[in-house]
């Protein structure tokens, strides 16, 4: 399977991994149990998604049924916003493996650079963003306190690599000056309408493998009514032309748009025949005039914008 190899560990992390964000709690076992048999070792999972307890019971049910050993999978977590608290830290990180059923996560990431309020899991998980009042609640505690918790799982053996999800260059420049274990990843939205270069260029410099989330664009948005009336990926005639040219899907020409050039991807579908078909996408290389003309699409879209929510989570101003 292709792979990224993780700066300071030297793990392996697929290139192609399933998202767990919108996977129904009902059906969410059986889906990871069947992405699994489909070859699938990473799983993208996170609190705020709150199907982690379910996702760890169709992992269970494929080691039992010896499909696979633990040290085979690549499991991704995230830190939700309102545990920041270096005294929360690995409290959650803690209660989110006993979620799963795990000793430790192959990567744990800070969800977003944004501190809100601490709410006691027991009271309610995930939190959201709000409080009971339908509030949003920020929290002052520094990224740096953050993450020097988070270098805490390393030392404990919780977590295996950390990282950071959307956050711009300049604060992944400044965790840089302080961090005593780098991040090894990071997470970003991505795809033809974002294309994000100069950041790429950044991880680049600095090392740092790329997650590229959302590679559908606004596909996965629609039913929560936040896509943006942007046109689908899946239906553009510059992808479907150059999906026609290769005998490959719409979704199979935007996922190899990005892992041609090293980015690892988390696509995540709720149908076997689609898990099958978005594994498939690292066995043909687009010619570098058709990722130009995909690239070109970008019009600096963003999905996944909390300013729309209050802003003062304006993280991306």
């Amino acid at each position: 399977m292709a792979s990224i190899v993780l700066k300071r560990t030297n793990q392996k992390m697929p290139l192609v991994g399933f998202g767990l964000w919108k996977v129904n709690n009902d059906t969410c076992a059986d889906t990871v149990f069947n992405a699994i048999k489909a070859g699938y070792r990473l799983f993208d999972g996170a609190g705020d998604y709150g199907n982690e307890k379910e996702a760890g019971e169709g992992i269970k049910r494929a080691i039992e049924k010896g499909l696979v050993k633990r040290e085979d999978l690549f499991i991704t977590s995230k830190l939700w916003n309102t545990f920041h608290s270096k005294e929360h830290v690995k409290q959650l990180a803690k209660y989110q493996l006993d979620l799963w059923g795990l000793d430790y996560f192959d990567l744990f990431l800070i969800h977003f650079p944004i501190s809100l309020a601490y709410v006691d899991p027991a009271h309610r998980f995930p939190p959201g963003w709000t409080g009971d009042d339908d509030k949003v609640h920020l929290q002052n505690s520094p990224f740096q306190e953050t993450w020097v918790a988070m270098e805490s799982l390393v030392d404990e053996g919780l977590a295996k690599n950390i990282g950071v999800s959307n956050i711009t260059g300049a604060l992944l420049v400044d965790v840089f000056r302080y961090a005593r274990y780098e991040p090894q990843v990071t997470q970003i939205e991505l795809h033809p309408y974002l294309t994000q270069e100069p950041y790429l260029e950044l991880a680049k410099t600095l090392g740092i493998a790329v997650t590229a989330y959302s590679s559908f664009g606004a596909q996965g948005w629609v039913e929560l009514g936040m896509d943006k009336n942007a046109t689908s990926l899946m239906e553009h005639n510059t992808v479907a032309q150059v999906a026609s040219k290769y005998g490959k899907t719409p979704a199979q020409v935007l996922l190899r748009w990005a892992t041609q050039r090293g980015l690892a991807v988390i696509p995540k579908s709720n149908s076997e025949a689609r898990l099958v078909e978005n594994l498939d996408c690292v066995d043909f290389n687009l010619e570098e005039s058709d990722i130009k003309s995909i690239s070109s699409l970008n019009i600096n879209l963003r999905l996944n914008n909390p300013v729309e929510i209050d802003p003062r989570l304006g993280i991306f101003a």
